[in-house]
């Protein structure tokens, strides 16, 4: 009987030649897609402003003149200035009471 069955999508095509179709864009558009990526990812790295090692310098970000300051005030050089104290005291008073 001479009558062929065929599905159509909405689009008009049957599946199997949509398939065929975008299989076959996909492979032209493979090189613009990685270009693509590559662009984008070279943007970001432009765009994030890291610090640089160059020749045993070490150079800031761009961004290095807007940046908030941290500032510690120096402490004491000796850090346990209380305890050491308090041992002190401790061994005159030692010493005083075995008099």
């Amino acid at each position: 009987m001479g009558v062929e069955c065929v599905r159509h999508t909405a689009g008009g095509l049957d599946s199997a030649k949509r398939r065929k179709r975008m299989s076959g864009s996909w492979k032209h558009n493979r090189p613009l897609r990685w270009m693509l990526v590559g662009l984008g990812l070279l943007g970001i790295v432009g765009v994030t402003g890291c610090q640089v090692d160059v020749g045993g310098q070490t150079l800031p970000s761009p961004y290095y003149m807007s940046d908030d300051v941290q500032y510690y005030t120096p402490g004491p050089e000796f850090k346990l200035a209380r305890e050491a104290a308090a041992q002190r005291e401790a061994r005159a008073e030692q010493n005083l009471q075995r008099r």
